[in-house]
Parts: structure tokens; C-alpha cells; sequence
């Protein structure tokens, strides 16, 4: 796959050239010619002879990034300076920070916020310990919780290496769903470590969202927590991901013309998202399901089967495929990845059903080139920033929280995360939709908003039915 430049690996380059002349227009020349592009050039002081110029430009690596450097020293004439990574310059500091909603301007400002009026607080706390929803920052705080074994493409990067990631979702939820998130970085892998911790630092909170734990451990952490805890627990990167993924399959079905319950779907990696993304799809309606990891098709008959949930026995493969990713995808509607680059060809595309939705999300290169996928498939998706139809997080997780937050919930259910992907599908109106455009824009305005109101709604429904049958549904096991 073909990296094109990228704003990650953007960097700005102070310099000096002689003043007049075509040296301005030689620095973008020089850049392009090394493969980068100029986002932008500013003259940043002038003197008789000579100008100081900042030339912005994206690279492909940071490899490349040195190449530009190069590239701008060999102009004549130019003298190079400071050279600033841009994404560096950006986590200088952290991203977030916490501050006051009160002013703290003179002593009846302090002592009502603090010392002696904030004591009359507690003590009714003591009294009613249920108003620090009302009287505290539990009521919108959301713990983001890692152990830093399972971090973006890095893999088992450890606590410290994880925090500017938790830091950025943190970042997310402020700015998509006006939650107070904090990165909890855990200086353990240990299982009952973490639950412990967890359960301990809970009273703060009222959500906590898992992010970034390796699997199988993060199923049972997931799992105990929400029996242990009375606010919800959420695990993103299982639970997130699969929210976005049936929305885009819900539209994505629209364009190709075809039913959910009807349809075939190969999946690659059977981790954490496979898994949630399986049991959402399952929920939603979809019957025939053949997932694959790294050894092969998931059947029975396998001896290798340590560490795969099984759930995936109980409710995949009703055909009995057996063999390798290719067998799975052959006559398949539908192909999920999550898993590793490069493990499907144009050519395994072609074997797949007519009208095929091809979905390759392993970041940050696909299971196939996007470009080579849609050769034969109608639909294609990714979890690239760079190629339409990314199926990105950040689509679900503020929403769904600002509607747990919102209604109090102190449990997240499978029935509030379809109606989640529901709601998200329908962001996307019948005459916007179109083979490059079955899942929103981060930014489209009103996508939280809406995920959070179906949330909300479905907490309500779903509470109206606990009190009259006594039963409220839990996530799938």
C-alpha cells in the first residue's frame, strides 16, 4: 500500500533564504520533488538581504520527514534553523488539563467552596451517598481506564507509553460529548490488579470506559467489573468499534440492496473487537457468521483453540466451514477485518458474493489495499482518515456515554448499543447515502447528540420493562 503524505508526520522548518528572486518557489518545488507536501509557507521576518521563511509540509514517516530537511538544505542559498515536529509540539505539555467552574475570588468564595462550607457537603453525602451524582463531578466524569498491553498498533507499550493515547481520548469525550474524561494508566497487567484498582477509584466516576487491554484478559476484567460496579463499563475498543461497524453495515446493506438476515460474513481476527463485533452483528439479526484468526477458520474440529472464546462455537459457523481466511470469504456478503495488514487479496475479493461490502480495519494498514478491495467490491471501508468510510470510534463512544451520563444508567446492554448503531446509521439520510458515504463525518454536527438521545431512550425502555418483569438484560458472555 502506497503511503501519501499525512498531517502526523507533519513538520515545520524554519529557515533563511536570500531575499528576491525564485527561492520561495524552489523550497515548494524542492519538497514535492522529495514526495512531501507544502501546507503552507510564511514569511516570518525580512531584512535587506535575506527572509526568514516557515515551511510547513506533511511527510510519509518520519524517515521522510528527515528526507524534506535534506531536500530544503540543497536549495541554494538556504540556511536551515529549527526544525519542530508538529505532533510533538501538540502533546508538549499534555492535552488536557482540569480547571475551576467556581471563581475563587476572596474568603466567602473559599469558604464555600472549601473549608468550612464544603464539610456541610460531605456530611450530606454521608447521609445520602446517591447526590454525589448531584453534587459532585461523578456526575459527568468518565474514568479511561488502560493497562497498556494493547495500544492502538503498538501492542504491550506499558502504562507511561499509553498515556498521550489516553490523554487524546480523553480529548474526544470533552470535545464530541462534553465529558470530563482522565487517563488511568495501570502500572500492572495483572487481572486482579486491575479489577481491584478499578473498583477502588469507581466512586469518582460515573462511567468507565476500558480502553486498550489485550485480549483474552480484557474480557474477564470487562466481565467482573460490571458485576462489581453500579455504573457502567464499557470497553471501547470491543464495544465502540462494533456500535460503528453495524452502522456502516446497516447503510452499507442500503447501497448494495441486500437484507441483514440474509447475508453472509467472513471475519478476520477473532480479539476483542472480533468478538464484540460478532455478538452485535448476531444481536442485529445476522445468522451466518464465519470468523478466522491467525490459525484458521474457527470450527470445532480445531485443536488449537486455547484462548478463543467459546461463543464463537456456539453461535458462528453454521455451515461447518473449515480451512483458512480464503475458505471463509469465498461467497461472502461481507467481509470484517480486524486483525493484520495484507491478509487478503483482490483475488479473495473476487471469490465473494456479488455486490460484496468489504470492511478492512487494521490500522494502521489494512487487510487490503482499499484500492485493490474495490475492484470487485461494491462497498469498501476502512480505519483510515485518508479513504472514505472510516469507521472510527469516536463515531460511538461520546454519544453513547453522554447518554448513560444523562440518564443515569448504571449498566450498558446490548439492546442500548443497537439502538446506538441504529440512531448512527440514520445520521446518514437516504439521499446523502452513496457507496463513499455510509457512515458520518466525525465532525458532522448532531452525531453525538443523537447516539446520546437513542441511548437515553433505550435506558428508559429498558428500565420500564425491569420494573414490570423484574429482568434486565446484561451484555452477552
Amino acid at each position: 500500500m502506497v503511503s501519501v503524505p499525512s498531517v502526523s508526520y507533519s513538520i515545520t522548518v524554519r529557515l533563511e533564504v536570500p531575499s528576491g528572486g525564485s527561492s520561495v518557489g524552489q523550497l515548494t518545488a524542492a519538497v514535492e520533488k522529495a514526495g512531501g507536501l507544502v501546507t503552507a509557507l510564511d514569511v516570518t521576518a525580512s531584512g535587506a538581504d535575506r527572509i526568514q521563511v516557515d515551511v510547513t509540509c506533511a511527510a510519509t514517516s518520519s524517515a521522510h520527514a528527515g528526507e524534506l530537511v535534506m531536500a530544503l538544505r540543497s536549495v541554494p542559498g538556504v540556511v536551515i534553523g529549527k526544525v519542530s515536529d508538529r505532533t510533538f509540539l501538540v502533546h508538549l505539555g499534555g492535552k488536557i488539563e482540569v480547571k475551576s467552574k467556581v471563581p475563587i475570588r476572596n474568603r466567602d468564595d473559599l469558604s464555600l467552596i472549601y473549608t468550612p462550607g464544603v464539610a456541610r457537603v460531605s456530611q450530606a453525602l454521608v447521609d445520602n451517598p446517591d447526590d454525589a451524582r448531584r453534587l459532585t463531578i461523578k456526575r459527568n466524569t468518565v474514568a479511561v481506564v488502560t493497562d497498556g498491553s494493547a495500544v492502538l498498533g503498538l501492542g504491550n507499550i506499558g502504562a507511561t507509553a499509553a498515556l498521550p493515547v489516553m490523554e487524546g481520548k480523553a480529548a474526544l469525550f470533552k470535545r464530541f460529548g462534553n465529558i470530563d474524561a482522565f487517563p488511568i494508566c495501570l502500572d500492572t497487567q495483572d487481572v486482579d490488579e486491575i479489577i481491584r484498582t478499578v473498583q477502588h477509584i469507581a466512586p469518582v466516576f460515573a462511567g468507565i470506559n476500558l480502553e486498550d487491554i489485550s485480549a483474552p484478559r480484557c474480557f474477564e476484567i470487562e466481565a467482573r467489573l460490571r458485576e462489581l460496579l453500579d455504573i457502567p463499563v464499557f470497553h471501547d475498543d470491543q464495544h465502540g468499534t462494533a456500535i460503528v461497524v453495524l452502522a456502516a453495515l446497516h447503510n452499507a446493506l442500503k447501497v448494495v440492496g441486500k437484507e441483514i438476515g440474509s447475508i453472509r460474513v467472513a471475519m478476520s481476527g477473532a480479539g476483542a473487537a472480533g468478538h464484540a463485533i460478532a455478538q452485535l452483528l448476531v444481536a442485529a439479526g445476522v445468522t451466518d457468521i464465519v470468523a478466522a484468526d491467525i490459525n484458521g477458520v474457527i470450527h470445532p474440529g480445531r485443536a488449537d483453540l486455547t484462548g478463543v472464546p467459546t461463543w464463537y462455537l456456539e453461535h458462528c459457523n453454521p455451515r461447518g466451514v473449515v480451512g483458512d481466511l480464503r475458505d471463509a470469504v469465498a461467497g461472502a456478503d461481507v467481509f470484517i477485518g480486524v486483525s493484520a495488514p495484507n491478509v487478503l487479496t483482490a483475488a479473495d475479493v473476487a471469490t465473494m458474493a456479488d455486490r460484496a461490502i468489504v470492511f478492512a480495519l487494521a490500522n494502521p494498514e489494512p487487510e487490503i489495499d482499499p484500492r485493490a478491495a474495490g475492484e470487485y467490491a461494491a462497498v469498501v471501508a476502512t480505519g483510515r482518515s485518508d479513504y472514505p468510510n472510516q469507521i472510527n470510534n469516536v463515531l460511538a463512544f461520546p454519544g453513547v456515554f453522554r447518554g448513560l451520563l444523562d440518564a443515569r444508567s448504571r449498566s450498558v446492554t446490548t439492546e442500548m448499543m443497537l439502538a446506538a448503531a441504529r440512531a448512527l446509521a440514520a445520521t446518514v439520510k437516504d439521499d446523502e447515502l452513496n457507496p463513499s458515504y455510509i457512515v458520518p463525518s466525525v465532525f458532522h454536527s448532531g452525531v453525538a447528540d443523537t447516539v446520546a438521545e437513542a441511548v437515553r431512550g433505550s435506558v428508559e425502555t429498558i428500565r420500564r420493562v425491569a420494573e414490570e418483569t423484574g429482568e434486565f438484560p446484561a451484555l452477552p458472555v
